[in-house]
């Protein structure tokens, strides 16, 4: 029997697909977003600690008390607001089941998410997922700074959800505090949810402070705002993340939550609790740890003939390929990890309709120097 596919739409991502032709051809991996340098020794200790103190079964539905109070006390510390651990605060698998447990938990058949284009992509599969319609609407194709006009236009009778993300993943495009006051002028007496994707939160450069749907009271009050501890800690593989929403849109995650994973991984959760309250510098410090490699790369890139867009935050490097070939960036990205030796993640997936004629690709920097310099290497070479 062939079931009738609920994801008509949907193959293996991309980020597989490349991350698998990387190993075939032997090419250095700068497509998929994964550090490829040591966790902190202090999480490994405290890992290995919760392990041998017995914390090896389920965990509390919600997360271990003692991490959500350490988030608690982490985001007041950040952002100046201190949620509720018990009603406000939920460990998760990663950032991408509490995301789908945010659209899961509020939106309907027949009702429509706002996205903006490009995004990542199990942002439409959970939408699909939810029996609704993912509404597009395109940032300007270079600065990826979202048009505010077009976002209002697209908001409907049927609009359930905004979902936002910033730093942006693939660009590392930032939203101002400025664009913030329009999001909550744009959802102002109305009935819709705003999902805050905020991965990237503690990866920004140049001075900047990331605008947290959390420093907002008006945005607070109707939004799921979603982070990770495998993208701030570079432990992608453990996946724990964590939303913050207020206590009503809590409750009606964790009705999603708990039918869907029921917990999340204890020992890590021991470990990340510890990790906060002890070494908050980790955190504090991890932008200019990136911005150290973010620079370095951008300097390395000037040999090439690729050129680079601005990366305000986040760990990725979009670069204009245009002087190197005319290919789409599907074809482009093949050819790069199959006859050049480096893989790179194109950006048409990550849109509905992509812009006619874009030449981007996405380079990942959260790399060892020598595994940068090999990469280096070998674009030098296009």
């Amino acid at each position: 029997m062939r079931p009738q596919t609920k994801l008509p739409k949907v193959g293996t991502t991309i980020f597989t697909v490349m991350s698998q032709l990387a190993a075939e051809h032997g090419a250095v991996n700068l497509g998929q977003g994964f550090p490829d340098f040591a966790v902190p020794d202090r999480l490994i200790e405290e890992l290995d600690k919760a392990m041998r103190a017995g914390h090896n079964q389920y965990a509390a539905m919600t997360g271990v008390p003692a991490l959500r109070q350490a988030i608690a006390r982490k985001t007041e510390r950040v952002y100046g607001h201190k949620p509720d651990a018990d009603a406000e605060i939920t460990v998760t698998s990663g950032a991408t089941e509490a995301i789908f447990n945010a659209v899961a938990a509020v939106v309907r058949p027949g009702e429509e998410v706002v996205v903006l284009d490009p995004c990542y992509d199990s942002y439409e599969p959970a939408i699909d997922l939810a029996g609704a319609r993912a509404v597009h609407v395109p940032l300007d194709p270079r600065t990826f700074a979202p048009d505010w006009a077009k976002v209002r236009a697209a908001i409907g009778p049927k609009t359930r959800m905004l979902m936002i993300n910033s730093p942006h993943n693939p660009s590392g495009a930032m939203l101002s505090a400025a664009d913030m006051e329009q999001i909550a002028a744009l959802l102002r007496d109305t009935g819709i949810f705003l999902l805050s994707d905020e991965v990237y939160e503690h990866i920004v450069f140049d001075g900047a402070r990331h605008e947290s749907a959390l420093r907002y009271p008006e945005l607070r009050e109707r939004a799921f705002v979603v982070s990770s501890f495998g993208k701030t800690y570079h432990c992608t593989g453990w996946k724990i993340g964590y939303c913050i929403a207020p206590p009503a849109l809590s409750a009606e995650f964790r009705k999603v939550h708990q039918y869907n994973v029921f917990c999340t991984f204890n020992p890590a959760q021991h470990a990340f609790a510890a990790m906060l309250d002890a070494e908050p510098e980790h955190y504090e410090r991890l932008g200019a740890f990136y911005q150290s490699k973010r620079d370095r790369f951008r300097e390395q890139l000037a040999s090439t003939r690729l050129t680079p867009l601005p990366v305000p935050g986040g760990y990725f490097q979009l670069v204009d390929y245009s002087a190197v070939s005319d290919l789409d960036d599907l074809a482009f990205c093949r050819w790069l990890t199959t006859e050049k030796g480096v893989a790179a993640i194109p950006l048409s997936p990550f849109y509905e309709t992509p812009p006619a004629g874009q030449r981007l690709a996405r380079l990942c920097f959260a790399k060892n120097e020598a595994t940068l310099d090999a990469a280096i290497e070998r674009l030098q070479k296009l």
